[in-house]
C-alpha cells in the first residue's frame, strides 16, 4: 500500500483524523498547535480554528457543531461557531488527549500529564447533558479508543504499557479487561486506533513509522510503512469509506521529514465503519 498527502503541514502533533460524514469531511487537530483542521477531499476546501488551550480531540456532533476534548475540561462547538462549557474539570500538569463517540452517542475522553507519568491519566464517559463517569483513573497515556462492528468490545490503548487491550461493552460499560495484542520493544508504542468493517483493528504506531492492521483474533496481518517515525492516529473516510486517513507528528524531532506533520492517506485500504455522532 502507498501513501498519499492529503494536507501538507507542519503540525507539531497531529492525531484524531474522523470523517464527519454528515458534513463529508474529514476532521483533525494539532494538539499542541490548538487548532482543529477540516478537509474536505471532494473539493480540497480546508478549514482552521483556533482554540484557546491544548485540544485533545474534536468530533461532530448531532445537529451540526463539533465537541472539543480540551485541557480543562470539554467544550461545545455550536453550528454557528460559538463555544460554551459542557464539563470543566482543570487539573495542574494534566491534558486532554485521544477521545471517541461510543456506539450511544457517548463521548469516552482520555486525559494525560504533560509529563506522561504512572497513573496520571484518566479515561471518562460524558453523555450529552454533560453528565461524567469516571471509567479509569490509573493510565498514564489515554489513547485510541473504538468498538467492534457489533458494538460488543470495546478496544483500549494505554500507550507506555505497548498493549493494545479489549473489554466487553454493553450499555455504557466496560468488563472482562484482557490484552488483545501487544507492540513489540523497538516497534514504536501503540497510539491511535480505528476498527474496520471486518472488525480488524488498525493502529497508528508513534515512533515506529507504521500503521498496523490487526485481525479480530489479535493477529497481526498487515503492516503499512510510512516514511515518518511518529505516526499518531488513523481513521477511514471518504464517500465509501475505502481510504485511510492518517495523522503525523513533528515534536522532538531534529530533522524532520517533509511530510512529518501532514495528513496523509493510504486510498482503498479497506473498509471503514460509520461513525456515531456525539449525541450532545
Amino acid at each position: 500500500m502507498t501513501y498519499e498527502v492529503a494536507v501538507r503541514a507542519e503540525a507539531t502533533l497531529g492525531e484524531g483524523p474522523t470523517w464527519d460524514a454528515a458534513a463529508g469531511r474529514l476532521i483533525w487537530i494539532d494538539i499542541l498547535g490548538s487548532r482543529v483542521h477540516t478537509y474536505d477531499p471532494a473539493t480540497g476546501a480546508r478549514t482552521v480554528r483556533v482554540t484557546e488551550q491544548h485540544v485533545g480531540a474534536a468530533k461532530p456532533r448531532v445537529g451540526g457543531g463539533l465537541v472539543l476534548n480540551l485541557r480543562d475540561g470539554v467544550g461545545l462547538v455550536d453550528p454557528d461557531g460559538e463555544f460554551r462549557w459542557l464539563h470543566r474539570e482543570p487539573v495542574p500538569g494534566r491534558r486532554a488527549n485521544d477521545a471517541a463517540v461510543a456506539p450511544d452517542g457517548a463521548l469516552w475522553v482520555g486525559t494525560m500529564r504533560y509529563d506522561e507519568a504512572a497513573c496520571g491519566g484518566t479515561l471518562s464517559r460524558i453523555t450529552g447533558d454533560g453528565s461524567v463517569q469516571l471509567v479509569l483513573d490509573d493510565v498514564a497515556v489515554s489513547n485510541g479508543t473504538g468498538w467492534s462492528p457489533d458494538g460488543r468490545l470495546m478496544y483500549y490503548i494505554d500507550s507506555p504499557t505497548r498493549r493494545i487491550d479489549v473489554f466487553e461493552y454493553a450499555d455504557g460499560r466496560v468488563s472482562k479487561r484482557r490484552r488483545f495484542a501487544e507492540v513489540e520493544a523497538g516497534a514504536g508504542f501503540p497510539d491511535g486506533l480505528t476498527v474496520d468493517a471486518d472488525g480488524c483493528v488498525w493502529v497508528a504506531l508513534w515512533g515506529g513509522s507504521a500503521v498496523r492492521r490487526y485481525t479480530p483474533d489479535g493477529e497481526l496481518e498487515r503492516v503499512v510503512s510510512l516514511p515518518v517515525p511518529l505516526v499518531t492516529a488513523c481513521a477511514f473516510g471518504g464517500a465509501d469509506l475505502t481510504d485511510l486517513y492518517v495523522t503525523t507528528a513533528r515534536v522532538g524531532l531534529n530533522s524532520p521529514h517533509p511530510v512529518a506533520g501532514s495528513l496523509l492517506v493510504v486510498p482503498g485500504a479497506g473498509k471503514g465503519l460509520a461513525q456515531p455522532a456525539f449525541d450532545g
